[in-house]
């Protein structure tokens, strides 16, 4: 594997509920994939290491490759929970490849949703992620977590209905169709609405995202409300990095797609469809560190 354009290239994405892996060469693009284990690098460093070469494992052997190939591979990994240079070089120095380069998740959101073009990025499911690529440099706005950021996402929807709910039970507020299927998803009783929040995590909170995104678009006025705020905080975000009408946008995740008709026309006149995942991002960004190092020593 001396010949650059035939060295292996592997692509991670990993997060709380799993990581996946793609591995090829520069000339013969992605030969296979593999899914394991979660692999957050804040809740369990070790785990994810051990999941990341399992699962690259895994992805070599449907390519049929020796492991010892592995040995010479140039790497990138975006990883859910990597939030400083220290967490970076913990996990890649732990990693038995040539050239490991480690990254939070949103780099390789951005590249994969952008086919690594220049563009911006409104990557909203559980959480969000408000994003710019020009010239290979990213920006970003928010994605400071569920309990102090992720304004917009699947979590802060439902955090919000909860929150509606209780009003209404309180005589704050009047309830409508949806607060109501809300409130007996817990037997209609607020203390069992108090105990979910007591121990809920993001994705539990995500959960109920669905009900109040389909209840806006079937005209309930409090969730169109909430979508609204929602919208023009994305809005905000885009603007705070640069964004012009026009520009490409892209939206994805599982709630992206549905503020489309809460933002602006003009914002979605440069509107794209998704160009690939953050796995694809990955092995982008693998392939361009190879590139590079390519071009610097000839």
């Amino acid at each position: 594997m001396s010949d650059s354009a035939q060295m292996l290239l592997i692509g991670v994405d990993g997060g709380g509920t799993g990581c996946r892996a793609a591995i090829g060469t520069l000339s013969g693009g992605i030969a296979a994939r593999a899914e394991g284990g979660r692999a957050n690098a804040a809740s369990d460093p070790d785990l994810a290491v051990k999941n990341i070469v399992m699962t690259v494992k895994a992805a070599a052997a449907k390519a049929n490759l020796d492991e010892s190939a592995l040995e010479n591979a140039v790497a990138h990994l975006g990883l859910a929970g990597v939030m400083t240079a220290d967490d970076s070089r913990r996990i890649a120095s732990a990693l038995p490849y040539k050239s490991s380069v480690v990254t939070d998740d949103r780099p390789t959101a951005v590249t994969g949703a952008l086919g690594g073009k220049d563009g911006f990025l409104l990557s909203v499911g559980t959480g969000t992620i408000v994003a710019a690529s020009k010239g290979g440099t990213f920006g970003y706005v928010g994605g400071w977590g569920f309990h102090v950021a992720d304004q917009g996402s699947g979590a802060w929807l439902g955090r919000a209905g909860l929150e509606q709910v209780l009003l209404c039970h309180d005589g704050l507020a009047d309830h409508s169709d949806l607060t109501r299927a809300l409130f007996a998803r817990f037997d209609d009783d607020p203390n069992a609405i108090v105990s979910f929040s007591m121990s809920a995590k993001p994705g539990d909170f995500g959960a109920l995202a669905p009900a109040i995104v389909t209840a806006a678009e079937q005209g309930d006025t409090w969730a169109q409300e909430l979508m609204a705020r929602g919208a023009d905080y994305l809005l905000h975000g885009l603007l705070a990095l640069g964004f012009e009408p026009g520009n490409a946008l892209c939206l994805t995740g599982g709630v992206g797609p549905r503020y489309a008709r809460y933002l602006p026309p003009d914002a979605l006149s440069g509107q794209i469809k998704s160009r690939g995942t953050a796995l694809d991002g990955a092995y982008y960004l693998a392939k361009s560190s190879l590139t590079e190092t390519r071009s610097s020593t000839t």
